[in-house]
């Protein structure tokens, strides 16, 4: 019952809450291993803003490639094809957010805890050695992205969650399940699977706010979840008590202290002014 309210919801936002055609066309080419980088690099070059997009990332601190990278085909070849693929997501999650109206929330405010959130979590899967840590950072992008779908979709009972929350995000998903009876990682899961993405991404963005609730995709949602809770601390000091709070099992998973986790995220901090500059118009 729970599902199927989620992929009504869903049906009624394809307009919107839909990727590009050109994310399509590249995905294909990306699991097909008979297309060249230059054949890859050639589709992406008809969307210049795309392409302006990825050379800059690329070419930034956030890669830290020494020699310049200046054609869309040597680009491939640096970063490999799974980074590429995530790095056209970003993209294309980028310029979606743009377009979708929002009265519930300030939009500007949103995108720039979402990539405070990809940025983070990046960097602990990076620290923890995930492999293809850069999945991470499209899961810190869309862990909201049901959030976006409510406000857009079921407007009332969103307001209520928001204003009954206070400012207290860890409340909106208790609120929302009262409210709705789903929360929006529930919403995301079933969204990212509509788009047609990995199980990875998916099941991650579902169970990041409960990720003992994982079943194949653990490490990556506890990191998730200790992300996004780092996030929203507001000070230091709260910071250094969300840390302290982080659970046994999510310390063991990541094989990482608290100390070494806020340190992450003093660097987040730093790094986050440049990625957003990088998402925005080229």
């Amino acid at each position: 019952m729970k599902i199927a309210a989620i992929k009504h919801l869903i049906a009624g936002s394809t307009e919107l809450f839909s990727l590009p055609d050109i994310y399509f066309q590249l995905n294909q080419m990306i699991r097909d291993s008979r297309h060249s980088p230059a054949e890859i690099g050639t589709v992406i070059a008809r969307d210049p803003v795309l392409s302006a997009r990825l050379l800059r990332i690329v070419n930034s601190p956030f890669y830290g490639f020494q020699a310049r990278i200046d054609t869309l085909s040597r680009a491939i070849t640096v970063i490999g094809i799974d980074d590429l693929h995530s790095l056209v997501l970003a993209t294309c999650i980028a310029d979606r957010f743009r377009q979708i109206p929002c009265e519930l929330v300030d939009m500007a405010g949103f995108w720039r805890r979402s990539i405070h959130c990809a940025i983070l979590v990046r960097a602990l899967a990076k620290r923890c050695a995930v492999l293809h840590a850069e999945r991470l950072f499209i899961a810190g992008l869309l862990h909201d992205i049901g959030s976006l779908l409510l406000y857009h979709r079921l407007p009332e009972p969103s307001r209520q969650a928001l204003l009954a929350a206070n400012g207290d995000r860890r409340l909106i998903p208790g609120l929302e399940q009262n409210l709705m009876g789903f929360n929006h990682a529930e919403v995301g899961r079933e969204l990212l699977k509509n788009w047609g993405l990995p199980e990875s991404l998916y099941e991650t963005v579902g169970c990041y706010l409960e990720p003992e609730q994982a079943l194949l995709h653990k490490l990556d949602a506890h990191l998730l979840y200790m992300a996004c809770r780092l996030v929203d601390s507001k000070t230091p000091d709260e910071r250094s008590r969300t840390a302290a709070g982080f659970s046994k099992q999510s310390l063991t998973l990541a094989r990482i202290g608290r100390e070494q986790i806020l340190e992450i995220a003093d660097q987040a901090d730093r790094e986050l002014p440049q990625m957003l500059d990088l998402l925005g118009p080229p």
